[in-house]
């Protein structure tokens, strides 16, 4: 059982799906249960995967006993072995969550919810441990077919939104998709390390259907994860959605798309031509200073919560998206690492805006009112998330910031160094506002009453345990993140280091 862990990761949430479309329609009681012990045992399979991948190296798993170039291979390293824990768990975390709030928001459809929320952790962990280019592909049109389903299951902007993102999704597959036929015309090939093989042995590095395979497959990546400017469908998208779809979408897609772009990068491509041959480094790192400003900037003008933490997304992934283009080994164990540390970042403070809502009914910051006195603990876990985002020590933002800090430095870039600082800044004024009116209270100056009855507002005590124990969870595991960060450094950095990025890029 344990040689099959790589398939176990993702048969689960699969089969479950299926089973939950069959019947959950009639026995709508069996779906979140359900849903909660396939997770599990994703997570279960994706920890014992972990293992084995420090205890023995890359695992090499091909289904249905096909070997490569004609089978699909899953092939394990410490990379992806991090990043399908870090996405199986949030989706664990998440699933927990809905507990209330599905049956709440979609009432008439859940167990169609569920069909799409399974279907989605399928697809995005298929994206993290596939080693078939085309594969990989497929697992993102399961992701992204489902995204705009949950999506589009919010209120009537939600719908706009799912349909705003329809149009960028399929342009970014489409581009992804027509880079990888340029490449199979090239090398005969689909799995990827055998892609980076036949270009090496043939010297097919100078040949212009390659570059143009690069550019393809780069520009659909960074659509998929809303790399600025191209970020215009992800803001309304997580904003409206409804509360869960936010809480999994916000967190996951946009950090395994950073993912892929890293595998591309070094699997694929490789550093030599990437970093050397193309030597794109400098305009990328501007346009992810761009990308870091105009998330943060954005932010601080919003006065919806969600959506403020929608543009922190776009902010984030310039931070990612920078921490590669450094062309420094340092960069990149930040970028990694803080693929891992935002994942649950971003599903603690989701998870808050979600609670939030739920108890008073409002998307704005007055929601905030005097919080900490009706929901202490769930406060404490919100804290925790927004120190993370801020980049305050012991938390894993504060390491995953040091590394993209010193990676920056490394190699020269300071205006990347400069956007990060002033990018955290900006975090630091965005949450200590929220903490300010949690704490005193709106002033009766913003436009607020405070004689004025709420008829939503029922928050005079903490959220449901379904709600406010993920919450927590995710909050302990942040701070477990940040002070076991050289563990995790250690196995990024066992992956990182043979791909000498720093010389190689020099």
């Amino acid at each position: 059982m344990i040689e099959q862990s790589p398939a176990l990761i993702l048969l689960p949430p699969f089969l479950v799906a299926i089973i939950v479309a069959l019947v959950g329609f009639r026995y709508q009681k069996v779906c979140f249960p359900l849903t909660i012990l396939s997770l599990a045992g994703s997570v279960a399979a994706s920890i014992v995967t972990l293992m084995r991948v420090i205890e023995s190296g890359t695992i090499r798993y091909f289904m249905a006993g096909w070997a490569p170039p004609f089978g699909i291979e899953f092939r394990i390293d410490g990379l992806n072995a991090l990043v399908a824990v870090a996405v199986s768990s949030v989706g664990l975390l998440a699933a927990i969550y809905s507990k209330n709030r599905v049956p709440e928001e979609t009432s008439d459809k859940v167990s169609q919810y569920y069909t799409l929320f399974l279907l989605l952790l399928t697809g995005l962990l298929g994206m993290v441990i596939t080693g078939d280019a085309f594969n990989l592909y497929v697992m993102l049109e399961v992701a992204a077919l489902t995204s705009y389903a949950l999506i589009a299951m919010g209120p009537k902007r939600a719908t706009l939104a799912a349909y705003k993102y329809v149009i960028m999704g399929t342009i970014g597959a489409s581009f992804y998709l027509l880079g990888v036929g340029y490449l199979y015309i090239k090398t005969g090939s689909l799995n990827m390390f055998d892609i980076h093989e036949v270009l090496k042995a043939n010297d097919l590095f100078g040949s212009p259907a390659i570059l143009v395979a690069f550019v393809m497959i780069t520009v659909g990546v960074w659509i998929k994860m809303a790399f600025f400017p191209l970020h215009a469908w992800l803001p309304n998208s997580y904003a409206y959605a409804p509360t869960t779809s936010s809480a999994i979408l916000g967190p996951l897609v946009t950090k395994v798309m950073i993912y892929v772009m890293i595998r591309l990068t070094l699997t694929v491509f490789g550093v030599e031509y990437t970093f050397v041959q193309l030597d794109w480094s400098n305009i990328v790192v501007w346009m992810s200073v761009l990308a870091i400003l105009a998330g943060s900037i954005s932010a601080l003008a919003q006065t919806d919560l969600r959506k403020m933490l929608a543009f922190l997304i776009i902010a984030e992934v310039g931070y990612m998206v920078g921490g590669v283009w450094l062309a420094d080994e340092t960069g990149m164990i930040g970028a990694i690492y803080h693929v891992i540390a935002d994942a649950f970042m971003t599903l603690c403070v989701f998870l808050f805006a979600g609670i939030l809502f739920a108890k008073t009914g409002k998307r704005d910051l007055s929601a905030m009112d005097g919080q900490f006195k009706k929901m202490p603990l769930t406060l404490v876990g919100f804290l925790v998330g927004a120190f993370s985002l801020i980049g305050i020590p012991p938390t894993a933002g504060f390491f995953s910031k040091w590394y993209l800090i010193q990676g920056g430095i490394n190699s020269g870039h300071y205006e990347y160094v400069i956007a990060l600082l002033i990018s955290s800044l900006i975090n630091a004024v965005l949450f200590f506002r929220m903490i300010e009116i949690a704490y005193f209270g709106v002033k009766p100056a913003e436009g607020h009453d405070h004689h004025q009855s709420d008829d939503h507002d029922t928050g005079r005590s903490e959220a449901s345990a379904s709600m406010l124990i993920p919450l927590l969870v995710t909050a302990a595991l942040l701070l477990l993140i940040g002070i076991f960060n050289k563990d995790i450094v250690v196995i990024i950095t066992d992956f990182v280091s043979p791909f000498n990025i720093a010389s190689g890029a020099r």
